[in-house]
């Protein structure tokens, strides 16, 4: 029996047993590549974060034989220099650069808009984070499977019209789309902890769970939210100013003359206004994740439902200290799930070009 149980607290479960299988598969992978992928940081700001996230990136690519070149910038480069300067430059550089199979840029930099337009600068070929339009419009509409030629045309895949295939494997001609990777992270502890129920098939094995998603960011909250809600989940996304309900099931069962599976649910989520407050989302709640990127933000643990998941995703500690009061598990940081995702997608990026086999997502 463990402690916790004797305890009468949730469990504490930290990312590392979640981020060794990932890291046992990149290690199978890149036995797999005809060369080391090579992966270009870009770091624009004298952020300590930014730094920090900087050296954890160089020491694992350095522990699973990744070549990461870090590319400074702006303040990172010189205090003569203001912050961001000469970024834009440096990621064309790294776009034209054929040795280069992936980029990640370390923000915020600029700010929200400024910083949104710097991640377009981006190849879709070269986008580690899946921050490029394109990889959004996949993840928002439910394609999973792409032609990466289709990456190089200016009109948007057609989104499908029923749900996704039975399988995770691509079709024949096609490859996984690229995901957010910090989202892609989340989904994967969810995974990991049997949230999703994988004797359900594939694309709805998160049905029958309601989950909260605190700050609807288009970093990690409204893909967060996406992603859950495609996969069969009832997803509350929590912003400062509203909530909204993310599902992919009809608000009432269809008529006689709809198909079954269109009564069962839509082919992607479909989002509605809620005037449900935040307490009463998390009461519903079996899952609660918050991304709010605020020292001062808590949960509130007498507002969360008995036996519920929570996963802190903030740099800073979004929950409160007793969480695991009511929590029956708690995952306090994803970060050492998230670098990995972001190796998995710069292999994934490689096979894009290369043809070479691809991680299974």
């Amino acid at each position: 029996m463990s402690s916790a149980v004797i305890e009468g607290k949730g469990l504490l479960l930290k990312a590392d047993p979640i981020a060794a299988a990932f890291r046992d598969e990149v290690k199978a992978s890149l036995t797999k590549c005809k060369r080391t992928p090579k992966l270009v940081g870009i770091l624009a700001t004298s952020s300590a974060p930014s730094k920090n996230y900087a050296e954890f990136t160089r020491k694992q690519c350095a522990e699973l034989g990744v070549e990461f070149v870090l590319k400074a910038t702006g303040a990172a480069a010189s205090s003569d220099l203001g912050e961001g300067e000469g970024v834009e430059e440096a990621i064309i550089e790294a776009n034209l650069d054929e040795s280069v199979d992936g980029i990640m840029v370390y923000f915020p930099i600029f700010g929200a808009q400024q910083d949104h337009y710097l991640q377009q600068i981006v190849s879709p070929f070269k986008d580690v984070e899946g921050l490029h339009v394109k990889f959004h419009y996949n993840l928002y509409h439910n394609i999973r499977f792409i032609q990466p030629s289709s990456l190089l045309s200016s009109v948007p895949p057609s989104p499908p019209s029923i749900a996704v295939p039975d399988s995770d494997q691509p079709p024949a001609g096609t490859v996984k789309s690229i995901i957010p990777c910090t989202p892609l992270a989340i989904v994967k502890c969810l995974e990991y902890v049997r949230v999703y129920n994988t004797i359900l098939p594939y694309g709805d094995r998160a049905y029958g769970k309601i989950i909260t998603v605190i700050n609807r960011s288009e970093v990690v909250g409204r893909p967060l939210a996406a992603l859950l809600s495609n996969d069969g989940a009832r997803v509350f996304s929590v912003d400062i100013d509203s909530i909204q309900e993310y599902t992919k099931r009809p608000r009432v069962e269809g008529s006689t003359t709809e198909s079954e599976a269109t009564r069962r649910y839509h082919a992607r989520h479909v989002v509605r206004p809620s005037t449900l407050t935040l307490q009463e989302c998390l009461a519903l709640s079996d899952v609660v994740v918050s991304a709010v990127p605020s020292a001062t933000y808590k949960v509130k643990t007498k507002w969360l439902k008995d036996g519920c998941v929570c996963l802190n995703v903030a740099a800073d500690k979004n929950f409160e200290n007793d969480v695991r009061d009511k929590a029956s598990l708690y995952v306090p940081a994803v970060g050492k799930v998230t670098i990995l995702m972001l190796l998995r997608n710069l292999l994934r990026l490689q096979q894009y070009t290369e043809g070479s086999t691809a991680p299974s997502q």
